[in-house]
């Protein structure tokens, strides 16, 4: 099998790059004493430049292949982005009907932390089984999670539909990134990365509309059957295009790596989502989960240094790009799903908006992040330059969460746009790219173990984001309201709905109102030094060339040399 974690036999000090099967890609990425190869055993060795080793054979697509194979994945990617958006739009009435108020920060954060738990695992085994297979099983996961979504009929069922939803979605990103780096070398993978972010504007265009009219007309619950013959069709694509060959599991699967990484990333959602608000901070529960996050992220490491084939290997992080721009995605990643989340409910409550123009306001953000994402996507193939769009990424969201925080209930809604849409337009510099980045520093063996690392913490950010976020927001919303009542009125945070605001008398909805805005816009100003902090990480990015093979070896290919 193909690993680096190993010891590694080298002839040279020099950092080992690329290989490439024509003689100038070899030549523009290779150094002048080595180049990387697989050796029999499947340890990475380096050789003279005097004797290299041979490449491994560069599989030859058409265009229409590809193109078809791209489809294929879009309509996976845009089935799952367009649930989460639907969602998203539709959750105050959810909320409404279901009850459980205390519980709707889990409705996201269950999916985030079941889509965090299945990515790496998704990542090895597709580099070690192949990816149809996987794929498509994680589409018919998906369908079983929007089946239980639609008929929950509470708020627990909806977290456990949830749940289960994310596990199949966790696979869907991984392994469709993945699988573009199997049909196109890595100059060329940006122009479908940015076009995949495409895919995920449109439907998160679409999504809220939608989300909006299932709430109003047939009901939140056909939101979710709606989902699930579109997630059918993309899998039976797949199926009939898709040319990869289900390989044999060699390689004993790493369970010891993939029961402790659980255990962590569950212990670490609890402590945030409970801290502060479901127990207090130094409460025997929320200690308890810190614990346990604690010991099994030791236990997951001393894990991943023993096993055959490591969930989350420590190679990665031998490699100071992926470093860079892991922290960065995830610190970007912590902000985004933290607040943005909530904007929608924002709107209808603050704003008075119905779901289906909460959910157009949506728009701007991702306009931004279309025009940004397919940009540099094209722009990275033609000139091979990419480091200036991660530090310009760091700095316009950096700019759009400062203005955020400056909202008022007096803010024009044209206003609120602009900044949407600057946030979006920052987003699309950089999140595309950093994937690319990951997929550029390592061996094409190892594409989806990488992916799969890189995403990982981006998904670690997400959760932190969404509970952290949920934690303040629910204890300065319940603080804010409850400060300023009459004496003699009693609300219910659990009974501030976008329905139930037309029944309050005009004193108390201000109060709301302004209790809404005063306990999410001093939120994005808590964000605005922590996204800064990626400019910087950004600044040190080494802007290696961009393989332009698919077998490629990896751009450093020795880790002691990273």
């Amino acid at each position: 099998m193909f690993r680096r974690d190993n010891a590694v036999s080298s002839t040279s000090t020099s950092p080992v790059p690329a290989t490439a099967t024509d003689p100038s890609a070899a030549s523009a990425q290779a150094g002048p004493t080595g180049v990387a190869a697989a050796s029999s055993d499947g340890q990475i060795a380096t050789t003279s430049a005097q004797s290299p080793a041979p490449a491994l054979p560069e599989p030859s697509y058409s265009r229409r292949y590809v193109i078809t194979v791209f489809i294929s994945l879009a309509i996976a990617m845009f089935s799952s982005s367009f649930a989460e958006t639907m969602t998203a739009t539709a959750l105050p009435t959810i909320v409404g009907d279901l009850g459980g108020v205390e519980l709707m920060q889990w409705v996201t954060t269950a999916f985030i932390m079941a889509s965090t738990i299945t990515m790496p695992i998704y990542g090895k085994l597709g580099d070690l089984m192949g990816r149809k297979f996987l794929i498509v099983s994680a589409l018919c996961i998906y369908i079983i999670g929007s089946g239980i979504c639609a008929i929950a009929p509470t708020m627990e069922m909806l977290i456990v539909g949830r749940f289960v939803s994310g596990m199949g979605g966790g696979g869907l990103m991984i392994l469709s990134q993945a699988i573009i780096a199997d049909v196109v070398p890595a100059r060329q993978v940006g122009k479908y990365l940015g076009l995949i972010g495409a895919v995920f504007s449109v439907s998160t265009v679409l999504g809220p509309i939608l989300g909006g009219w299932f709430v109003q007309v047939p009901g939140w619950r056909w939101m979710f059957g709606f989902n699930m013959p579109l997630a059918g069709v993309a899998a039976l694509c797949i199926v009939f295009i898709l040319k990869q060959k289900r390989k044999e599991l060699e390689a004993k699967l790493d369970v010891a790596g993939i029961i402790t990484m659980i255990f962590a990333v569950t212990g670490l959602v609890l402590t945030v989502s409970w801290g502060g608000t479901v127990y207090p901070w130094l409460s025997w529960q929320v200690l308890g989960a810190l614990a346990v996050f604690i010991v099994f992220a030791i236990l997951l490491v001393l894990a991943e240094r023993k096993a055959e084939e490591p969930i989350i290997p420590l190679y990665l992080f031998q490699d100071r790009n992926f470093n860079l721009v892991t922290i960065s995605g995830m610190l970007i990643m912590a902000g985004q799903m933290g607040t943005v989340t909530y904007l929608p409910t924002y709107l209808q409550i603050v704003d008075g908006l119905s779901p289906e123009l909460a959910g157009l306001m949506t728009v701007p953000r991702m306009v931004g992040i279309m025009i940004t994402s397919v940009s540099t996507g094209f722009i990275a193939a033609k000139t091979g330059h990419y480091k200036w769009m991660t530090i310009a990424c760091g700095i316009v969201v950096t700019v759009s969460f400062f203005l955020m925080s400056t909202l008022t209930t007096n803010t024009t809604l044209f206003v609120i746009g602009v900044y949407i849409f600057l946030m979006g337009f920052g987003n699309g510099l950089g999140q595309q790219i950093f994937v690319l980045i990951v997929q550029n520093e390592f061996a094409h063996a190892v594409v989806g173990t990488a992916t799969a690392g890189n995403n990982f913490f981006r998904q670690i950010g997400s959760t932190l984001g969404a509970s952290f976020v949920g934690t303040l927001f629910t204890s300065g919303l319940t603080t804010n309201i409850t400060a300023h009542l009459p004496k003699g009125v009693h609300l219910d945070i659990a009974d501030i709905t976008p329905e139930n605001m037309v029944k309050l008398a005009e004193p108390v909805r201000e109060i709301v109102r302004n209790g809404y805005n005063d306990a999410l816009a001093p939120i994005f100003l808590i964000f605005v030094p922590i996204i800064a902090v990626t400019i910087v990480l950004c600044f040190f990015v080494k802007e290696n060339p961009l393989a332009t093979s698919i077998n490629h070896g990896a751009v450093n290919g020795n880790p002691d040399e990273h």
